[in-house]
């Protein structure tokens, strides 16, 4: 069983900047190498919307149109680690930030949250105007 935990969110002003974190459980490092990691977020009374996603081996990304340019994802294999580094935000970008992962899942397909077998429990990002 893969267990992500999230941290990193916060409260902060439009146009300041957040890194979230993505970290798998030791035991479960084995089963998110080479894996396609993810972020999404879901606001109150919305739906969960892609925000980011990164390969395994190859390391290629996609962002959703809203982040693009502002949004930066990476990982650390060695740590167990996903970051997503969110910079120029703004108020829309307040949400509950979760982590997923997937093996087996093309980059191309990585948008979809129902695609996705593992999730975190959230982390809270808020920016206030």
């Amino acid at each position: 069983q893969v267990q992500l935990v999230e941290s990193g969110g916060g409260l902060v002003q439009a146009g300041g900047s957040l890194r979230l974190s993505c970290e798998a459980s030791e035991r479960t490092f084995s089963g998110v190498k080479g894996a396609v990691m993810a972020w999404f977020r879901q606001a109150p009374g919305k739906e969960r919307d892609f925000v980011a996603a990164i390969a395994g081996f190859s390391g290629s990304t996609k962002y959703a149109d809203p982040v693009k340019g502002r949004f930066t994802i990476s990982r650390v294999d060695a740590s167990n680690t996903v970051y997503l580094q969110m910079n120029s935000l703004k108020p829309e970008d307040t949400a509950v930030y979760y982590c997923a992962a997937r093996r087996g899942l093309s980059i191309f397909s990585a948008d979809a949250p129902n695609l996705f077998d593992f999730w975190g429990q959230g982390t809270q990002v808020t920016v206030s105007s």
